[in-house]
This record gives C-alpha cells, sequence and structure tokens, in this order.
C-alpha cells in the first residue's frame, strides 16, 4: 500500500469521490492517474515494438482481433472466480491483496483511487491473457499488438467503470444500460453481472439480471460475505481494515 502512495502527486495528494464529481473533473483526474498513465505509456511501448518486429497485415488483425475477445473473457473468469472468491481471505498473504483490489471497492463503490486496479495485480494479468496468444498468431510482433490492445482496452474499461460509479447519468443509451445492471452489482446483488462493458459471459454462464427485481437482494452485497463471523476465523482483512464494516456506504459515512 505505501509503493501506491508514493506513486501519488499533485491533484491525487487527496482522495476522490465520483458521486461528489462532474464528467469533466472524472477526465481530468482519470488522465492524472498513474495507474492510467502507465497503462498508456506501456501501450505506446508495445507498439513501438511492434513497429520494430512487425507481424504480417493478416496475422496483426488476428492478433488484435484475439485480444479484443479474449478480454471480456479473461476480466469475466477473474471477476466471478477470483475477486468474489471466498479463499484469498483465508490466506494471510493473499488477504491484503484481496482486500486492496476487490474487498475495498465494494465497501466503497465510489471512491476512486481504490476503483483502479493497482499495477502489480493488473500489469501481469493483461500480458497473461493478451502476449501469449499473439505471439502464436504473429510471433514477437504478434505479442506486442496484442499486449498494446490489450493495455488500450483497460483503459476503456477502466474509464467506463468510472462512468458507472459517476454521479452522472449518460446521454448514450449504451452507457446508461451498463451503468444499471453495474450498479445492480454493487448495491442489490453481488453474484451476478459480472461484466463491465460486456455481459454476453454473464448470460452464457447464467450470471445476468437485467432488472433488480429479477434477483433477491443480498445480504453481502458490500462485504462479499466477509462477516464479523469470518473475521473471527480470518481475521486478516478485519485487521487491515481496522474491523468489519457493515451497512450501506452512505450510511456508513454519515455516522
Amino acid at each position: 500500500m505505501k509503493t501506491e502512495q508514493t506513486l501519488r502527486t499533485g491533484f491525487w495528494n487527496r482522495s476522490h469521490y465520483l458521486d461528489r464529481m462532474t464528467l469533466k473533473e472524472l477526465t481530468v483526474a482519470y488522465f492524472q492517474y498513474p495507474a492510467i498513465i502507465a497503462y498508456l505509456t506501456l501501450a505506446v511501448v508495445s507498439a513501438g515494438v511492434y513497429v520494430w518486429r512487425p507481424a504480417a497485415p493478416v496475422q496483426t488483425l488476428a492478433s488484435i482481433a484475439i485480444a479484443l475477445l479474449v478480454y471480456p473473457l479473461a476480466w469475466y473468469v477473474l471477476h466471478r472466480w477470483v475477486l468474489h472468491s471466498q479463499w484469498m481471505w483465508k490466506v494471510k498473504w493473499l488477504a491484503p491483496t484481496w482486500k486492496r483490489i476487490h474487498y475495498d471497492h465494494h465497501q466503497d463503490p465510489n471512491h476512486l483511487e481504490i476503483l483502479f486496479g493497482a499495477l502489480h495485480t493488473t500489469l501481469p494479468t493483461i500480458v497473461i491473457a493478451t502476449a501469449p496468444l499473439g505471439y502464436l498468431i504473429g510471433g514477437v510482433g504478434g505479442a506486442a499488438i496484442a499486449t498494446s490492445t490489450g493495455l488500450l482496452t483497460t483503459c476503456f474499461y477502466e474509464f467506463c467503470h468510472c462512468i458507472q460509479h459517476l454521479g452522472y447519468k449518460p446521454k448514450s443509451k449504451w452507457l446508461a444500460t451498463i451503468k444499471q445492471r453495474h450498479m445492480a452489482h454493487h448495491f442489490h446483488n453481488e453474484n451476478g453481472n459480472f461484466g463491465i462493458t460486456n455481459y454476453f459471459w454473464d448470460r452464457l454462464f447464467g450470471t445476468f439480471y437485467e432488472r433488480a427485481g429479477e434477483r433477491k437482494k443480498s445480504p453481502t452485497v458490500f462485504n462479499l460475505g466477509y462477516t464479523q463471523e469470518v473475521a473471527e476465523k480470518y481475521p486478516y482483512v478485519a485487521e487491515l481494515s481496522g474491523g468489519v464494516a457493515s451497512g450501506h456506504p452512505r450510511r456508513r459515512k454519515q455516522d
């Protein structure tokens, strides 16, 4: 956690909350965040490697296409079976990572710094999900362009994710729709709608729901199942969080 704090400079010396921000303020914050700067920089570097060792046109297009196709599936798998798992909090050395990358986000969904993924977890995931497939298709050039595609897709996902938590009604029907679905995941039932911009895999695996009324309200939507009873047996996350919080995030802030 100290590493992330040292990366924050200027604008990011203070916390930011999406329910109190405008779209313009979000855009300014987004392009100043260290992780986003890192993704964009590495995307340019990867594109440079591609220029140095280019793949054939067909291989290039295939590498880009496979990166775009595999990304939603990779996100779905990680979101459902890792971030919403109930095994990471049981392992002392994994508990801090789980807390940082998802528990904190569900505890306080509008806290902007928590919304962004931590680089030490996101970058390896992006590379593993895209580079090997690109390499199989087009060698070094294919791996480079697939990685660049994955990094830029991550930037797109992160911005859409921010919009979904922003106190703002999108003019775009598509953005408004995915925002509604993601808000249901955070405030109604966390065991569905695992996608961010793409809900194909939710539909395929039976975790999609269009309206809140289609599913029961989940009692663990804000704590992901990490209750006081669980904390007594596996205290690692509670020790890092100063206890186990309960109830709606907005009401907790008012208390």
